[in-house]
């Protein structure tokens, strides 16, 4: 029988060779462009809404493990960020207004597809729309994870864990790995290994990229029990992540991410600017057609 835990539920092996997106013909690349994505607007949004950082961090992995369970064909990315950070805010205790995460998240997607960033009416059929696939969205999101919201976190491990190397002083060390922290979160690395592993990974990597030499006889991470193993793929995945290139436009719903798939989405939402604002291009206002994934730091390859 199956118990609940304190500790954060790991993928087994089967789930991170092919997931539900994947088996429904969701290329490996398009499917970590989504997660990032997603990640990006919840994190943007949390960020304008100015909560916690322990909200963001905990929306970001809810939303990660449920498309381990779900496909991004079944379920689209705008009603599981919205119904992810809904349900992180309460899970925090740092409850908001399903106006104002929708106004906010609205305001994050036209700023990245350069439209006028001009607040929901909320009385017109997009903003119903929004909050009918939050509401849904947080009720799928639970039944999906089986209510276990679980989420533990590695950041008090962090300055622990410095401190007993001591490194809390050092110059850049303290600050990489809290980066690190954060930017990991774009990518499944939270759903793949404990918090103890993930924290010993950006030790690793702050240590590396300042040229400090950690303690090797024994390893040092030993003192924290995790696998030295693990702690590499962890800074890997890290460096990997600067590495990537990122697409203009991500889709959405349902609609846009065929539209993905068949090469037209850009085309569509240069369209669609033109149609609801032409007074954008017609008084010349600049227009921002590329998505800015920010990253709080760019490092070189390990």
């Amino acid at each position: 029988m199956s118990r609940l835990s304190l500790r954060n539920p790991l993928l087994t092996p089967e789930q991170i060779a092919q997931s539900p997106s994947q088996l429904q013909g969701i290329t490996r690349d398009l499917e970590a462009n989504l997660r990032a994505y997603g990640c990006h607007l919840i994190e943007a949004t949390g960020i304008i809404l100015q909560v916690p950082q322990v909200v963001m961090a905990s929306a970001q992995i809810l939303f990660q493990r449920f498309y381990y369970l779900a496909s991004f064909q079944d379920f689209p990315l705008r009603g599981t960020v919205l119904g992810a950070l809904f349900l992180a805010c309460k899970v925090e205790e740092n409850p908001q207004t399903i106006r104002n995460i929708i106004n906010v998240y609205d305001i994050v997607v036209k700023r990245d597809r350069g439209f006028p960033e001009i607040v929901t009416d909320g009385y017109d059929a997009e903003y119903y729309d929004m909050k009918n696939e939050m509401v849904i969205s947080e009720l799928q999101i639970l039944r999906k994870l089986g209510f276990n919201v679980q989420v533990e976190l590695p950041y008090g491990l962090l300055a622990n864990y410095l401190q007993s190397l001591e490194l809390t002083d050092h110059p850049t060390i303290p600050q990489l790995s809290w980066n690190y922290l954060n930017d990991l979160l774009r990518t499944p690395v939270y759903v793949c290994f404990q918090p103890e592993t993930i924290t010993c990974g950006v030790i690793y990597l702050a240590a590396y990229k300042s040229g400090v030499r950690l303690p090797e006889s024994p390893p040092w991470w030993i003192i924290f029990d995790v696998n030295g193993d693990d702690v590499v793929q962890v800074a890997k995945a890290t460096e990997s992540l600067y590495l990537r290139q990122w697409p203009k436009i991500m889709p959405l719903d349902s609609s846009e991410l065929s539209m993905h798939l068949g090469g037209t989405l850009e085309s569509h939402v240069d369209s669609e600017r033109k149609r609801r604002w032409p007074e954008s291009s017609a008084t010349g206002i600049k227009i921002k057609n590329t998505i800015e994934i920010p990253i709080q730091n760019k490092a070189g390859p390990l």
